[in-house]
């Protein structure tokens, strides 16, 4: 994609500061939900980033990969968890608050002197130039990185597997009574009106 020189340092402003104010609201905001939107927002934003650095498919592959499962397997975690808790404040909070400021500082300053110190031109004539950065990608990604490809897509999976565990475990008894006795519930009721109504019957039938 070739843009005017205007265009492009225009265009890199927005997306740079869509993607800060973005970011800032996912650390700041208080409400989960409104910070898992937010990510998003940055993840599109960066991926503007790439199109004008003219790397269409990591562009592509930010929003499908980035947006389409890792955002939303986040929002879906935190859907079914909906744990609701009161604010209670941390003794020594302000301990915390200034080693994660400290810490944020350092990282800042850290990218900061790598961007002044790496040289971004880089010559038509340099062996670093790829004509066809899909076909390179593909190499790599199925030889080289195709392992933690994979193990990426495990730990996505064991994610949403505990968040499912953690949001049903409000509605597992730790005991269950049979005629038999008292035994431990091993199974998942889908509604506590089931489980009510079993017991009900029960008590019934004593």
């Amino acid at each position: 994609m070739n843009l005017a020189e205007g265009v492009q340092i225009v265009s890199f402003a927005i997306l740079s500061v869509l993607v800060i104010a973005a970011a800032l609201g996912v650390v700041l905001l208080s409400n989960i939900v409104y910070s898992a939107f937010l990510l998003g927002g940055v993840f599109i934003s960066i991926s503007g980033i790439y199109i004008l650095l003219n790397a269409d498919f990591v562009a592509a592959a930010q929003i499908l990969i980035y947006v389409g499962a890792v955002n939303v397997l986040i929002l879906f975690g935190i859907m079914l968890v909906n744990k609701q808790e009161d604010f209670s404040t941390l003794p020594r909070r302000w301990i915390r608050q200034g080693a994660t400021a400290l810490v944020c500082v350092g990282i800042f300053i850290l990218l900061s002197t790598m961007i002044l110190v790496t040289p971004w031109s880089i010559s038509t004539t340099s062996p670093g130039v790829i004509e066809n950065t899909i076909i390179e990608l593909g190499k790599h990604f199925f030889s080289d990185f195709l392992l933690p490809f994979e193990l990426a897509s495990v730990l996505l999976l064991m994610a949403m597997v505990g968040a499912i565990i953690l949001a049903r475990r409000d509605l597992i008894p730790d005991t269950l009574p049979t005629q038999e006795g008292v035994t431990t519930a091993l199974e998942l009721p889908e509604r506590p009106s089931e489980l009510e109504a079993r017991q009900l019957a029960m008590s019934k039938e004593k």
